[in-house]
């Protein structure tokens, strides 16, 4: 692997991009500044030595009339190559000064410079840092729009970081009331939408009641009382989907294994009907939460494994509690059925969703089930995971946190 390789699968940090540019900044900066020295240190001994044994400023010539080395008097000629080999030894003296010890010098004071200049790229962006860090808990969280309070309220000069600090504070803070809103408007249509649908379910039930009648009044009133029973479904569904995007602040402890015990007591008369047999494997599960929103929750998953199974007799669905390693407990549903493609598993999770991406509000359901599920386990901080069944059907598992009873 070259590092051109290594580099792209592991790219630097801006901080240490901002510290590569400033060490090699300085390290440039401070080979020009020795390449400059030596190049007027060289300037100067040659104007020295050709005004001392050369030319002069006005021209004329120094000659040289003699020197003494070791006792013995030379000749001019030998006087100038003495002083040429004083002058290449001078010469040969400044480089080594100038750019060998200049270059590790430099290279000393250079690590010092890029040390420096981590420290102070961090300070700089340590800014930056608390805007990633919020921004990444808003994201990590599987419903990022519960943690839309958060804000950076960063303090500090009015300065590019700042602006982008206070910019993302007002982006979140609009997201908050609109997702708020939503949810408002979602609870109060669907509270206001129950009223009427009561009104029409008692006048329906009072004409098909009369003694005056007739066979043709009754069956109209039965397909009208199950549209209606339809509505309330989808109503109910909505409120408890907006009840449940909440997270949920006042816990108690709950046993799933009670929760599962209840619920399919609960379903049993259902599965006898649609001839479908319901197998409980309930083991401890101790958590904590809103004991009407995981009873929903384990009601909706037992529904749905019962609901979309085979109705020729030999279909079932399989409840499961347990506590799970690394502080989780689950409760897992599974049930023969119809084949569901994986690709199709993330769209069942979505409001009004069905298999094959129908989303017509027909028969007992309202689409609304496993969105509710989703939104009840997260509510109390865990998640749900699905999957498809060899042979046919889904395992659905939801994970919350364990609580010691």
């Amino acid at each position: 692997m070259n590092v051109k390789t290594l580099l792209a699968r592991r790219p630097l940090t801006l901080r240490a991009r901002l510290t590569v540019v400033y060490g090699a900044l300085f390290l440039l900066a401070g080979l020009v500044l020795i390449a400059v020295t030596y190049l007027l240190f060289n300037q100067e001994l040659t104007r020295m030595l050709d005004m001392k044994y050369g030319s002069s400023p006005t021209g004329d010539r120094v000659r040289i009339i003699s020197l003494i080395r070791d006792g013995r008097l030379l000749s001019p000629e030998e006087s100038l190559a003495f002083v040429k080999e004083q002058e290449l030894d001078l010469r040969s003296v400044a480089v080594s000064s100038l750019l060998v010890q200049g270059a590790i010098a430099l290279a000393l004071v250079g690590g010092a410079a890029a040390w420096l200049g981590w420290v102070v790229a961090g300070r700089v962006l340590a800014p930056l840092h608390k805007v990633t860090a919020t921004a990444r808990r808003i994201a990590a969280d599987p419903s990022a729009d519960r943690r839309l309070h958060e804000r950076i309220d960063l303090v500090g000069p009015r300065d590019e970081v700042k602006e982008l600090a206070d910019t993302f504070d007002s982006m979140v803070e609009r997201l908050d009331q609109s997702f708020d809103g939503q949810r408002r408007f979602v609870a109060n249509a669907s509270h206001e939408l129950r009223t009427p649908l009561t009104l029409n379910r008692a006048l329906v039930e009072l004409a098909m009641h009369r003694r005056t009648a007739s066979p043709d009044v009754k069956r109209l009133g039965e397909s009208l009382l199950e549209i209606n029973a339809r509505h309330e479904r989808l109503i109910s569904g909505l409120l408890l989907l907006a009840r449940a995007e909440h997270e949920v602040a006042d816990r108690s402890p709950v046993d799933l294994a009670d929760v599962v015990s209840h619920v399919v007591a609960q379903t049993a008369p259902e599965a006898e009907q649609e001839k479908v047999t319901v197998h409980e494997a309930a083991f401890p599960a101790p958590t904590t939460g809103d004991a009407l929103l995981l009873e929903r929750l384990v009601m909706n998953l037992v529904e749905n494994g019962i609901r979309h199974n085979i109705g020729d007799g030999t279909g079932w669905v399989r409840v499961a509690s347990r506590t799970a390693p690394g502080g989780q407990v689950t409760v897992t549903v599974s049930n023969t059925g119809p084949a569901v493609p994986p690709y199709d598993v993330p769209e069942l999770f979505k409001p009004f969703r069905r298999l094959n991406g129908d989303r017509l509000v027909t028969g007992r359901s309202a689409g609304l089930g496993l969105s509710i599920v989703r939104s009840v386990a997260r509510a109390h901080g865990g998640d749900v995971v699905a999957r498809p069944r060899g042979g046919g059907g889904l395992e659905v598992t939801a994970y919350l946190p364990y609580a010691h009873p």
